[in-house]
């Protein structure tokens, strides 16, 4: 049994965590603050490789493992949550599918595109009636001459004021299951609709998506079958779950630094308050808990990059970092006090930010239900 990171991995994090700290964490306030999409760090993020780590050499990536990019997401996150949602999004559901199913001229004029950052990518699966339950999307395309009219209603689509083309999660054929098709950012009826004030991840613009009578040709239908969307969705599931969970790390991690920092220099009553146990408690548990839930997280990567079954250790490592993670904030924000509180502090973001990870890739009640057929099964 080897805990240790090999070389390459170790190389990767500390790339990304020099960037972290020279570039991104610099400009987390303003970009909050300002709330815009972070396109300069973006670019820079694809000039570092960042959106390829996934994906062979052959089509312009590194194909690195799932390891390395969580490693890379992890210090992404703990520099600004928005930034690590935007590049999680273009890297992996964004793009995975045009891979996996696109043709040679999606492959070329949109998928290498998006990992040299030239193109911003999203997903549209959830509808305002449509969360968890993938049984309830009611977008419909209907077959025509050429291709398919799409019509229906999406909603918390992330990236999606900024991105150049959509997948897109509709019901086909005679049977009505799920299908995926590529919806770009030119096609007529398509709709971006109004954006989803949120109180965190401000940086990283969410928004409606309607389709009215949206054509959509045949070469951009990305299942290779009517009704296969579901199976190829399933597959890729972990791998959201797991990096969810990086991302979860990144923010914690953020906090207990900033809570242990301002424990060393906040004074009372004559001695910087780590010195009192109430503090040193706080600060011993927030840590546990983080080493905990990063072991949990890399195991579960792991599994998934030797090919071992992960499929519940992807749920739990999803769950557990990013309850965590929202729990490591909370602390670090009482560790401040008053100043946990204020504006000018970054502790308040982690707390808003950490949120999105709570979401994304299942909720912790729909992940308890995953884990508890599994473990009973």
């Amino acid at each position: 049994m080897n805990f240790e990171l090999s070389d390459q991995q170790k190389a990767v994090r500390d790339t990304f965590a020099r960037f972290c700290d020279e570039r991104i964490a610099p400009q987390a306030a303003a970009l909050d603050e300002a709330r815009a999409f972070p396109r300069a760090l973006f670019g820079e993020l694809a000039d570092l490789g960042f959106f390829g780590m996934r994906y062979p050499e052959e089509v312009g990536g590194t194909g690195m493992g799932l390891t390395e990019f969580c490693l890379a997401l992890s210090e992404v996150a703990r520099g600004c949550m928005s930034l690590a949602g935007a590049v999680a999004m273009q890297s992996l559901m964004g793009t995975k599918f045009l891979h996996m199913l696109g043709n040679a001229d999606i492959i070329e004029r949109l998928f290498k595109p998006a990992l040299r950052g030239e193109k911003i990518a999203a997903i549209c699966m959830t509808e305002p009636n449509a969360g968890s339950d993938l049984g309830s999307i009611a977008t419909r395309a209907t077959k025509v001459d050429g291709g398919y009219l799409l019509n229906g209603q999406k909603t918390w689509i992330t990236s999606a004021p900024v991105a150049d083309f959509f997948t897109v999660f509709a019901r086909a054929g005679a049977e009505n299951k799920l299908t995926i098709f590529l919806v770009e950012r030119s096609f007529k009826g398509l709709i971006v609709g109004r954006e989803i004030h949120k109180m965190g991840v401000l940086a990283l613009p969410t928004s409606e998506v309607a389709f009215v009578d949206c054509f959509v040709p045949d070469s951009h239908r990305l299942s290779g079958e009517e009704g296969d969307g579901e199976g190829h969705l399933k597959k890729t599931l972990a791998e959201i779950r797991i990096i969810t969970g990086a991302m979860g790390l990144g923010v914690a991690r953020a906090a207990l630094d900033e809570a242990v920092r301002y424990a060393s220099e906040r004074k009372q009553f004559g001695k910087p308050i780590n010195r009192f146990q109430a503090i040193q408690f706080k600060l011993a548990e927030m840590a546990t808990e983080l080493e905990a839930a990063t072991h949990l997280v890399y195991y579960a990567a792991w599994l998934h990059d030797t090919n071992r079954p992960h499929h519940k250790q992807a749920a739990m490592a999803k769950l557990f970092a990013t309850e965590t993670a929202a729990t490591i904030c909370d602390q670090a924000a009482r560790v401040l006090a008053s100043y946990g509180y204020a504006m000018e502090y970054p502790v308040q973001r982690y707390l808003r930010d950490v949120r999105f990870t709570l979401i994304g890739g299942g909720t912790s009640e729909i992940l308890k239900l995953i884990i508890a057929k599994e473990v009973t099964a």
